[in-house]
């Protein structure tokens, strides 16, 4: 059966770009935006780099070590699809402030944690929560400011994402291994509670309620960007499933680098440099793939980057040097950075566009429970084996799943976005 989203839009008067669209102001949101997920989003990364002495003050084991960042990870999924619903009836800006003081207050709370649980807590209820407003919420606001360049508008606010794990681990490696993780979170969140309200002010411009891609029709609730033959909740199922697997794949890298290097002997801080640079390359992918996506459309894009996935984590399977490993994790920033966002843009091309915020949402709930199922399981996997190169192999596994549900779903595209002029 032909669903309602396969009808055209026909191209007339009310198609013209209204022209907040793609204006200054639309880019300088963008800036502000992207600013405030790498400040915001510290808390993602720091504790990835902190997690070696967390495993040691507390006398635990690796994987219950992984256990803070899971919840941090569950949290963040679970505040992407509540605040996704806020955001679509009441704009970004009271979430936000929200954000920043959890954000803050979790940072410092968890400096007077005695122990384990309380701090894991900490990081899943205030420092996950916070966060989320700082990913798919950004997404989705700045996407309705945007037309001609939408790819890479929301690859950009995706990216603060990782702009925030790149220079974060850098800043914060050395006072964690002469000062302590504690030191390093009250800097963190004496940082965050200087910065992040001043920027949050400039968001306060609400969008306007006409835009050219809603248009309300008697045998459609909206028209969409693409046809596509697919139910909407037959292509959000199938994003959801390919979002968890994409990312128990890239949590196998991105939560056990720094663990990974320190078990190799080459210390705390040369792990924390290798996240880095792979969240460096995650910043030229996603910038990248939201500049192609613009021209051969979401759904090409994300297979593309899915492919390139699968390449990168195989790599880590034969080397195991310090140079090679800088390397390959470089390589794998670069292949994967695109992915997340893609699955936002294939929203806002084939589904309604006033439902984006909790499509959105639930699809990063996906992507974080992949994550934090990923980020658990390699630390399971590595108690059982004392290695991690099965849990590279796992990582593969998930990722030629992901990469087949894509390859489905583009089999069942009708259209793709035609190439902008």
């Amino acid at each position: 059966m032909t669903s309602t989203l396969d009808i055209p839009r026909q191209e007339g008067p009310q198609d013209r770009p209204p022209s907040y669209l793609d204006s200054p102001y639309s880019w300088f949101r963008l800036a502000v935006s992207v600013l405030l997920g790498t400040l915001g989003s510290a808390g993602m990364w720091s504790i990835v780099v902190i997690m070696p002495q967390i495993e040691t003050e507390f006398a635990i084991d690796r994987a219950e070590a992984s256990l803070p960042f899971t919840l941090i990870m569950i949290c963040f999924g679970l505040g992407n699809l509540i605040v996704g619903k806020l955001v679509d009836r009441i704009g970004i800006t009271l979430p936000l402030f929200v954000s920043i003081a959890l954000v803050t207050g979790g940072y410092y709370l968890s400096t007077l944690a005695t122990d384990f649980w309380t701090f894991a807590l900490i990081q899943g209820l205030m420092i996950g929560f916070g966060t989320s407003v700082l990913f798919g919420p950004l997404m989705t606001d700045i996407s309705h400011w945007f037309d001609r360049r939408l790819g890479i508008a929301i690859s950009a606010a995706a990216s603060g994402n990782y702009f925030s794990g790149s220079l974060w681990p850098l800043a914060l490696k050395d006072i964690v291994e002469n000062e302590g993780w504690r030191e390093a979170y009250m800097l963190v969140a004496v940082i965050l509670i200087l910065t992040m309200p001043l920027l949050a002010l400039f968001l306060r411009k609400k969008r306007p309620i006409s835009s050219h891609v809603i248009q309300e029709t008697p045998s459609a609730r909206e028209t969409v960007r693409q046809p596509i033959r697919l139910s909407p909740g037959a292509l959000q199922g199938l994003m959801v499933a390919a979002g968890v697997a994409c990312c128990v794949a890239m949590a196998m890298p991105q939560v056990h680098i720094v663990a990974y290097c320190a078990d190799l002997g080459y210390g705390i801080a040369r792990g924390a440099e290798m996240l880095s640079l792979m969240l460096a390359g995650g910043i030229i992918s996603r910038l990248a793939s939201g500049f192609i996506a613009d021209y051969i459309g979401g759904i090409r894009t994300l297979l593309l980057s899915s492919l390139f996935q699968g390449i990168a984590l195989f790599l880590y399977l034969p080397f195991d040097g310090l140079m090679p490993l800088y390397i390959v994790s470089f390589v794998f920033g670069l292949s994967q950075g695109g992915i997340v966002p893609g699955y936002a843009i294939i929203i806002r091309e084939y589904l309604p566009a006033k439902e984006a915020g909790q499509r959105v949402g639930l699809v990063v709930l996906a992507t974080v429970v992949g994550m934090a199922i990923g980020g658990w399981l390699s630390g399971l996997i590595f108690d059982v084996t004392n290695s991690y190169q099965a849990a590279f192999i796992n990582g593969i596994a998930w990722n030629v799943l992901n990469f087949v549900i894509i390859a489905f779903i583009l089999w069942r595209t009708r259209a793709l976005r035609p190439a902008m002029a």
